[in-house]
């Protein structure tokens, strides 16, 4: 039967073809990555947030499998994902973050103040300059401390008109202070800019999106380089990924700005 039916023929080559493939897809190693299901427009687990697609990039430049493991990024995460063994790589943690070890920063950010468009910008934290609007800020953690731009306000005396919202609660942080911004309970929203610009980018409001600078005297960065993070000890892969970083630079690059990630000079650009 076979002489005479050709079509039979081609038809279990591609079937081989197709087992050969899926077999050689099952023996990829495998890149797992930990990261948060609901944590925009960081990682999502329908894979819509810009960490979600650099990974899948990475994964595809290393000829890798990609699997997720899902942790809500709460005190702990390190302990509960790669500290237990769920996953090889965090996709963007602060370059200085010692329970990791790093990679080299693939992009720096900063602090922004997000306005409405055509409102007067963000002047600095002179005292003058603070007590005629209202400011939101992050409050990271359960011990509820301020960020950096928040500690500028307190220490300018700006209290009263300040508000705080929870790092953890309904939605990303970042899309609340937008948000609130964009709604006109607040003028200004000092929120960490790679968590801003996506939901500024999206608002029926149009905003304006300045990186802030930190005052005189405050020992408190507002810039911070991002890295990927891997098991301490695991140089092997830290150095694989370092050449990716370098490889597909321009392909990253295009990814934040789809993302709308304030970047500034240096750690990564």
């Amino acid at each position: 039967m076979s002489s005479r039916c050709p079509e039979f023929r081609l038809v279990l080559a591609a079937l081989a073809m197709g087992c050969s493939s899926a077999q050689a897809a099952q023996q990829a190693p495998e890149l797992r990555v930990c990261a948060d299901p609901a944590n925009l427009p960081y990682s999502q687990r329908d894979e819509s947030g810009f960490e979600n697609r650099i990974a899948r990039l990475v994964a595809g430049d290393l000829g890798m499998r990609l699997s997720w493991f899902w942790q809500e990024q709460t005190r702990g995460f390190v302990r509960k994902t790669m500290g237990a063994g769920q996953c090889d790589v965090f996709i963007g943690v602060p370059a200085g973050f010692d329970k990791v070890l790093r990679t080299r920063p693939y992009y720096r950010s900063s602090y922004v103040a997000v306005t409405r468009h055509g409102d007067p910008p963000f002047a600095g934290f002179a005292p003058e300059r603070l007590h005629a609007r209202r400011f939101g800020v992050q409050l990271i953690g359960n011990d509820l401390a301020a960020s950096p731009p928040g500690y500028a306000l307190a220490r300018a005396g700006a209290v009263d008109n300040v508000t705080g919202f929870l790092v953890y609660g309904d939605g990303p942080a970042g899309q609340r202070m937008v948000d609130a911004v964009a709604g006109g309970g607040i003028d200004v929203a000092l929120v960490w800019g790679p968590q801003a610009g996506w939901f500024a980018q999206r608002s029926a409001v149009p905003l304006d999106v300045v990186p802030v600078q930190a005052p005189e005297g405050l020992a408190m960065p507002f810039e911070f380089a991002i890295a990927m993070g891997v098991r301490p000890g695991d140089t092997r892969l830290r150095d694989r990924l370092d050449e990716v970083l370098v490889r597909r630079k321009a392909d990253i690059d295009a990814i934040l700005d789809a993302y709308a990630v304030p970047r500034v000079g240096g750690g990564g650009r």
